[in-house]
């Protein structure tokens, strides 16, 4: 697959220091995935946020979407964005995406965050997956498939704590859609399984584990932190989508991480 047909589009680059490529979720964007974490995540680092294909303004390739090619195209969005070296963050899928990048270019990656992920879907992750995927095909009812992802991307504590007006607007979030490819990358998941990966990672690894997680549950965290050698494993008291419910910890948590790395390369020089 030449996941690359068109020039690449800009990512986001924010911020000054040693590179943090983030990787997003499946079905989901930069934003979504990362908006309330991004302003304190510069501040200690570059951060780069490229999209997914299907995702913001970078279309699907003709090709099937595959974990390598994605692996491959967040890579190069740092280089392009002029980061030669970088740790990655990813979140939910791209976790996976994270740590294929990590195998497949070992010489760029000096670190790894892997909030709410897996290293392969089981087959309740799976049931989670097709059962979104056949809702969204419902165009008719849009708030449907908005009350289903409400039910599982929230904590359960959190969404008891919601008003009957906040929810509304979390409905009408879900119902205004998702990305165009969003079906193509929930279909990935079902082929990922980054298993053998897991112990050549020779990089920092932190891995953090929302313990109320009905998507990815916290079975998944505790398979990656077991199979990477080294790896620190942390826990979260908040469902799957940690950026809303609990940014400032997830904050700290990978600034905590970030700011005890060795020193890595910054930008590189511009000819």
């Amino acid at each position: 697959m030449n996941i690359h047909e068109n020039p690449l589009p800009e990512p986001l680059k924010l911020g000054k220091g040693p590179g943090l490529l983030l990787a997003h979720g499946a079905g989901s964007d930069i934003q979504d995935s990362y908006g309330p974490v991004i302003e304190r995540l510069s501040a200690v680092s570059t951060v780069i946020g490229p999209e997914f294909p299907g995702s913001g303004n970078h279309p699907l390739p003709r090709d099937p979407l595959t974990l390598d090619g994605i692996a491959d195209h967040l890579v190069a969005s740092a280089v392009h964005a002029g980061m030669e070296k970088f740790v990655i963050s990813g979140f939910s899928m791209g976790t996976a995406v994270a740590v294929r990048a990590a195998a497949r270019h070992p010489e760029r990656v000096t670190g790894l965050i892997l909030s709410a992920g897996f290293a392969r879907p089981n087959p309740r992750l799976r049931l989670v997956i097709d059962t979104w995927r056949a809702l969204a095909r419902d165009t008719g009812n849009p708030r449907t498939l908005a009350a289903y992802l409400s039910l599982v991307v929230g904590g359960p504590r959190w969404l008891d704590e919601r008003t009957p007006e906040e929810i509304e607007e979390q409905l009408a979030l879900f119902s205004a859609g998702m990305p165009a490819g969003a079906d193509a990358q929930l279909a990935l998941i079902d082929r990922i399984d980054v298993r053998e990966d897991l112990p050549t990672l020779a990089v920092p690894t932190l891995v953090v584990s929302p313990l109320a997680d009905l998507i990815a549950t916290p079975l998944h965290s505790r398979e990656l932190a077991a199979g990477i050698p080294h790896a620190k494993l942390v826990t979260l008291d908040c469902g799957h989508a940690i950026a809303a419910e609990r940014p400032q910890e997830w904050a700290d948590a990978m600034t905590d991480f970030l700011a005890a790395l060795p020193l890595a390369e910054g930008p590189a020089a511009r000819p």
